[in-house]
């Protein structure tokens, strides 16, 4: 099999806050169509690697390269405009608006330029926009939904419903902060058929998740955290095969 792209590459870096350390030594590849997870115990510097990778917060030292760019020093919304979405453990959607209007304002933005909240002034008539949208609530299962208020929906289908707006911004790498925290196993394993079909379609995705059930039925590779360093890297059954994590982390957890 010819080798893959490298489309993230985060070069040893280090992060530190007050004097405590977060992350260090950190050196990932993520290769492109793949699904790359990254596991460890509260506290691991899990989501400080994530805010990194989109601009969020700034390494002391090293570099996070996307697509042979640097993308150290930019800005989030730059990062995003490149192609690198983030879907957050908290669903962030607008609350008092339609599940339809949701998925516009972030399609709206991406051909802005900048994300703006006030984007639906400019959406009137728009129906390559409105037509983008509701293919991305057909792609996750909620188009029949899209003149609900978003308030009005389970966790799951807010998750669900967050995704459909990362995807209809086109992310070259999309990243996903516990898709399944707080779910049902029904919403869990749908939330997995799901990203299994994108996996299917070649998107490249970083997962954190708790759960190893998630992990295992998602993941090619998989890296894991403990103490802000890399501890364990390699595929499904090496990882679940190693000492080490098995100690650190996983213990009887997986399957």
């Amino acid at each position: 099999m010819a080798p893959r792209n490298v489309v993230l590459h985060v070069a040893d870096v280090h992060k530190n806050f007050a004097g405590l350390r977060a992350l260090s030594d950190i050196d990932l590849q993520v290769e492109e169509g793949t699904t790359h997870a990254i596991i460890g115990p509260n506290g691991a510097g899990k989501s400080t690697l994530l805010n990194v990778c989109i601009g969020r917060l700034a390494p002391d030292t090293g570099a996070v390269v996307f697509d042979g760019q640097v993308i150290t020093g930019k800005q989030p919304y730059e990062i995003n405009q490149m192609g690198v979405v983030r879907v957050f453990q908290t669903p962030e959607i607008f609350a008092d608006l339609t599940l339809l209007q949701n998925v516009m304002v972030p399609a709206f933005s991406r051909r802005d330029g900048a994300f703006r909240l006030n984007a639906m002034q400019a959406l009137s008539g728009r129906n390559d926009i409105r037509d983008e949208a509701l293919y991305c609530l057909e792609d996750v299962g909620l188009a029949a939904q899209k003149d609900a208020i978003a308030a009005s929906l389970s966790r799951g289908d807010k998750r669900r419903l967050e995704l459909a707006m990362g995807l209809v911004q086109k992310p070259r790498l999309l990243l996903l902060d516990e898709p399944t925290a707080g779910m049902s196993r029904h919403d869990t394993n749908s939330t997995i058929d799901l990203l299994k079909k994108f996996k299917r379609r070649g998107m490249t995705k970083v997962i954190i998740e708790h759960d190893m059930h998630v992990v295992f039925s998602l993941a090619d590779r998989i890296t894991v955290l403990a103490q802000g360093r890399i501890i364990a890297d390699g595929s499904p059954d090496e990882v679940k095969g190693n000492p080490t994590v098995q100690e650190a982390y996983l213990g009887g957890a997986h399957p």
